[in-house]
C-alpha cells in the first residue's frame, strides 16, 4: 500500500466500492442490548442534530496538552475517535451521544495543531507527520490510563488509528476506518500518478509552495470551506455548521502543522529523527489484525483494493445516499452502528 490511496485526492469521485467482504453481525450496545431507534428510521438515517459537546477537558499527554470532548460512563468501554483535516472534534458530535447512550465511554481528542491542543514546549518541532500523530494518541491514552480502546476515525483519524492498530494492537480493541488502509510512506510518495488524477492532489501540490503556506495562513475558512463542499458535494451543511469547526483551524500551530504533514508526505520536508524507526515499519506496509470495519461514503470515490492488507476479523460497508468525505458526519448513525459492531464482536 502506498501513500497514494489519500482519500481527499478522490474528492471528485462519485462511484460506490464493490468489495466484497463477510459482514460483521450487528450486537447492540455495550452492555449486549440492542440500540433503539425511532420506530420505522433508517439505520443510516440523521438523528436530530446536536450543536456541542457537554464537557471539554486538557490533559498534558506527551508532547502535548490535549483538549478533548468526554461523554457516556466512566467505567464504559472506550472509544476514542478521531478527526481528520480541515475537519475538528464536531464531525463527531451526532456520533458521540449515540455511542454514550450504548454504554460507551466516547473520548473526542483535537489532534495536534486544532482546537485547544497546545504543544508543551516552544522548542518542539511543529512535526506534521502520520507516525508523530498516532504517538500522539497512545501519550493520550497514557496520560488518561487507558490501556485498551476501539479506534475509530476519518482522513487524518484514519491514518492515525491504522498506525496505531498496525503498530501498537496491543492498545487497539478494534477498529472503524473510513476509505480503509491509509498507511503510506515517502518513497511512495514520490512515484508520479496520471494526470487526472495528480490534478485531485492540487492542494498538497500548493502547500508545496510558499504561496500555498501564505494562503493558507490568510485564507484557511474560505480554504477549508472549499475543501468541505468538494470533498462532500452532496452535504448541504450551513455556515453556523462549518463555522462551529473553523474555529479550531484559529490554533497557532494549525499552519505549520498542515503544510508539514502534506510536504512530508511528498518528500519535501524532513521528518524528526525521533520516529524514523516507526517510519521504517511503516514503509514495510504492516497488515493490520485487530478486529476492522472499513467505510466509505457512496460520493467520496472508489479506493483502491486494501482487503488483503487487514488479516484480522475484516468487513467493508459502503453508506449510499449522497455520503462524502465527512462520513461521520454525513451519517452519524451508520458510523456509530459500526463501532458497536465491531467492538461487540470481539
Amino acid at each position: 500500500m502506498t501513500d497514494q490511496i489519500d482519500p481527499l485526492r478522490r474528492l471528485f469521485g462519485t462511484a460506490a466500492i464493490t468489495l466484497a467482504a463477510s459482514q460483521f453481525a450487528f450486537t447492540g450496545t455495550a452492555e449486549g442490548q440492542p440500540v433503539m431507534t425511532k420506530q420505522g428510521a433508517s439505520p443510516n438515517a440523521r438523528p436530530e442534530p446536536n450543536t456541542s459537546f457537554v464537557s471539554l477537558k486538557q490533559v498534558d499527554a506527551g508532547l502535548l496538552n490535549v483538549g478533548y470532548a468526554e461523554a457516556g460512563p466512566a467505567d464504559g468501554p472506550v472509544v476514542i475517535l478521531l478527526h481528520g483535516w480541515p475537519y475538528d472534534i464536531y464531525s463527531f458530535v451526532d456520533v458521540t451521544p449515540l455511542l454514550a447512550s450504548a454504554g460507551y465511554r466516547v473520548i473526542v481528542p483535537y489532534l495536534r495543531g486544532y482546537g485547544t491542543t497546545r504543544f508543551l514546549s516552544d522548542a518542539t518541532v511543529r512535526s506534521g507527520q502520520p507516525s508523530a500523530l498516532a504517538v500522539d494518541v497512545i501519550a493520550f491514552m497514557d496520560a488518561l490510563k487507558i490501556e485498551k480502546a476501539t479506534l475509530a476515525g476519518f482522513d487524518w483519524g484514519a491514518r492515525t488509528a491504522n498506525i496505531v492498530a498496525a503498530l501498537w494492537p496491543e492498545r487497539c480493541k478494534a477498529m472503524v476506518s473510513v476509505s480503509g488502509y491509509l498507511i503510506g510512506n515517502q518513497q511512495a510518495g514520490r512515484t508520479p500518478l496520471p494526470p487526472k488524477a495528480e490534478l485531485q492532489w492540487w492542494y498538497q501540490f500548493y502547500f508545496a509552495t510558499e504561496r500555498g503556506r501564505a494562503g493558507y495562513e490568510k485564507y484557511r475558512q474560505d480554504f477549508s470551506k472549499l475543501i468541505w463542499r468538494l470533498a462532500s458535494p452532496q452535504w448541504h451543511f450551513d455556515d453556523t455548521t462549518f463555522e462551529r469547526s473553523a474555529k479550531a483551524f484559529d490554533n497557532p500551530d494549525h499552519v505549520a502543522i498542515v503544510v508539514h504533514n502534506y510536504r512530508w508526505r511528498l518528500g519535501l520536508a524532513e521528518g524528526e529523527p525521533r520516529y524514523d524507526d516507526l517510519e521504517k515499519r511503516l514503509a514495510q506496509s504492516p497488515s493490520i489484525t485487530v478486529p476492522t470495519i472499513t467505510m466509505e461514503g457512496d460520493a467520496n470515490g472508489v479506493p483502491s483494493a486494501y482487503a488483503r492488507m487487514f488479516s484480522g476479523r475484516y468487513s467493508h460497508r459502503t453508506i449510499k445516499g449522497g455520503i462524502g468525505h465527512n462520513l461521520p458526519q454525513e451519517a452519524p448513525n451508520a458510523f456509530a452502528d459500526a463501532i458497536i459492531a465491531v467492538a461487540t464482536d470481539t
